[in-house]
């Protein structure tokens, strides 16, 4: 388990420039963006990608969890978290006596961003300026839910929640405050748990995720 730092707050101060400047428009429901979303061309991942892949879950959410960018099965699918990565979240998830249907769940950047390798497609991270373009649809999503919590899985999500490259070994399991009120809770992402070679590195890893999932059902209380 996590020490007392699970309650720490740290003040950030983002740049909420972007927002108005690259964001889309305000939509008046999360449906209206999600079909604007099929069409964005704010950055170049539309043109390989099969399709946006927009978050999912109830109009109004306690927690919002932001992940990185869909992979190669949520890019197929259109849903966010339905691959290797998402199968990890939903058990954990279940373990930590969250309920599924009532998470917003959602990607830093819609688009699969890729490496053709034979007839695979390999994961790519996300750029700075894919993530800022992708801000404003985040930023909408965040908005329509009005979450009390949002969660960073991962580097990539911390980044386009605080508006900045952050340390996710620093910052897990800490709760940031935004300048706009958010509490962002940074983790890291459940493909990371995947990629550890070692079995038993791998178990204590998924135990310690676990943990702070557990500290968000709290932090929800």
């Amino acid at each position: 388990m996590h020490p007392a730092s699970h309650s720490h707050v740290i003040h950030t101060r983002r740049n909420t420039s972007r927002e108005v400047d690259d964001g889309p428009a305000n939509f008046p429901t999360l449906e209206a963006a999600r079909e604007a979303a099929r069409t964005c061309r704010r950055c170049p991942l539309w043109h390989d990608a099969t399709q946006t892949v927009f978050g999912e879950g109830p109009d109004h959410a306690a927690v919002v969890f932001v992940g990185e960018q869909p992979g190669d099965q949520e890019d197929l699918a259109g849903k966010p978290f339905v691959g290797p990565a998402g199968r990890v979240f939903d058990e954990v998830l279940d373990e930590a006596e969250i309920d599924r249907a009532k998470v917003y769940v959602t990607n830093a950047v819609k688009h699969f961003k890729f490496e053709p390798r034979g007839k695979r497609r390999l994961h790519k991270k996300p750029n700075a300026g894919e993530i800022r373009a992708c801000g404003g649809w985040l930023e909408t999503e965040l908005s329509l839910t009005a979450p009390k919590l949002a969660v960073a899985l991962g580097a990539t999500a911390a980044q386009a929640l605080l508006g900045k490259a952050v340390a996710v070994t620093k910052l897990r399991g800490r709760t940031v405050e935004r300048e706009d009120g958010l509490r962002v809770f940074v983790t890291v992402h459940p493909s990371f748990i995947l990629r550890i070679p070692d079995e038993a590195d791998k178990q204590a890893e998924r135990a310690r995720f676990l943990a702070d999932l557990q500290a968000v059902k709290r932090l929800l209380a």
